[in-house]
């Protein structure tokens, strides 16, 4: 396998037309029908991108050609490969969905765009990295300190303090702490 087709990137959301009619269906005057219909689109959402990360190991890349998990092992993640997103605990960067953003060119592709929190739009919208190292395993990155932002700061072009409002819930100190003590 090429290093180029060990990890790729995708995106996915319903089509425009069929999101507005759905909506139209189940969620004129009916804030509960609404409700379901979004959480419904959402799941179908992640259920597409699991189909396909099961077709890219077994048909697109080929490299789990005879793979015949149950539903017990898919839940359980027993396939070779992972497919990390941003936002989770491998890649909590919510920034990071730009670059892949602009390698896919999503927006023309399929009609997906960044808010300015990087949440997706349309919802129900999800994108990710397929992985498919035989090696390749979830994980969590764990807390970092100050000298590991600013680092990840200057690599990225960032202000430090930027970063440290994407990164908050993973600091291992507190921004306004180190700017009091750095000011005395």
């Amino acid at each position: 396998m090429t290093r180029a087709r060990i990890i790729s990137a995708a995106s996915s959301s319903r089509p425009a037309r069929r999101r507005r009619r759905i909506a139209e269906q189940f969620g004129a005057n009916d804030d509960y029908a609404a409700i379901l219909a979004k959480a419904l689109a959402d799941r179908l959402a992640e259920a597409f991108a699991e189909r396909l990360h099961e077709r890219i190991r077994r048909e697109f890349w080929g490299y789990a050609p005879d793979e015949a998990l149950t539903n017990e092992e898919r839940v359980d993640e027993a396939y070779r490969g992972i497919r990390p997103a941003p936002g989770y605990p491998a890649q909590p960067d919510h920034t990071e969905k730009a670059t892949l953003f602009r390698l896919l060119d999503a927006e023309r592709a399929i009609g997906v765009s960044l808010t300015e929190s990087f949440a997706m739009w349309p919802g129900s919208s999800v994108s990710g990295l397929y992985i498919a190292h035989p090696e390749a395993h979830y994980f969590g990155v764990a807390k970092v300190e100050r000298d590991q932002v600013e680092d990840y700061a200057m690599r990225k072009g960032m202000e430090v303090g930027a970063v440290e409002r994407w990164l908050a819930p993973i600091l291992n100190y507190d921004p306004s702490a180190y700017k009091r003590a750095a000011a005395e």
